[in-house]
């Protein structure tokens, strides 16, 4: 039998088209409005908004890195922006690195690949990057002192990684990924 278009059946299918468009639409502006909030302590986010710095960047002591608790970083996972909360330092020779503390059990750093593009925010201004985790012990070295440093300075009641000792060693667990700006 065939099927015959009614009038009803018109309706019907205008409804659901826009109820769909109605559910999309407010799905994205979900997500919008999500991504100026978060990320958010140990919540993740998604796009990260912010004045964009084209210039490229040789030397992160320059802009505000050491002087921000923590750092925003965005990468994509999959399809869509995943943004998080880290401390990142900048070494005394202008290097920027990223921590990151049991990084095996973490879900962003899983979807880091080689020369990884992503988005950096510091206070209010967002850097084009790429990011790779660093393996070399020296490198991982000069990171950590330069984290352990840092650390020294961030503000006790917004801080969320303990204070460490001055000596205190590089850990086993510890990872580092290294920020090359792609501006």
């Amino acid at each position: 039998m065939d099927e015959v278009a009614t009038p009803n059946n018109n309706k019907f299918k205008l409804w659901i088209g826009s109820g769909l468009a109605v559910l999309l639409v407010s799905a994205i502006l979900g997500f919008i409005i999500y991504s100026n909030i978060c990320p958010c302590e140990t919540s993740p986010g998604g796009f990260l908004f912010g004045e964009r710095v084209d210039e490229p960047v040789a030397d992160w002591n320059l802009t505000t890195a050491n002087e921000e608790n923590l750092c925003q970083l965005q990468i994509w996972a999959g399809i869509r922006p995943h943004s998080i909360n880290l401390n990142c330092m900048a070494t005394p020779e202008g290097e920027l690195f990223l921590s990151c503390s049991v990084c095996t059990r973490k879900y962003w750093a899983a979807r880091v690949g080689e020369d990884e593009s992503a988005t950096l925010r510091l206070g209010n201004l967002v850097y084009p990057v790429v990011i790779n985790r660093e393996t070399d012990p020296r490198a991982m070295d000069r990171s950590f002192r330069a984290r352990v440093e840092k650390l020294q300075h961030t503000d006790l009641e917004t801080m969320v990684t303990p204070r460490p000792p001055l000596n205190q060693i590089r850990f086993d667990h510890w990872w580092t990924f290294r920020v090359t700006s792609r501006g």
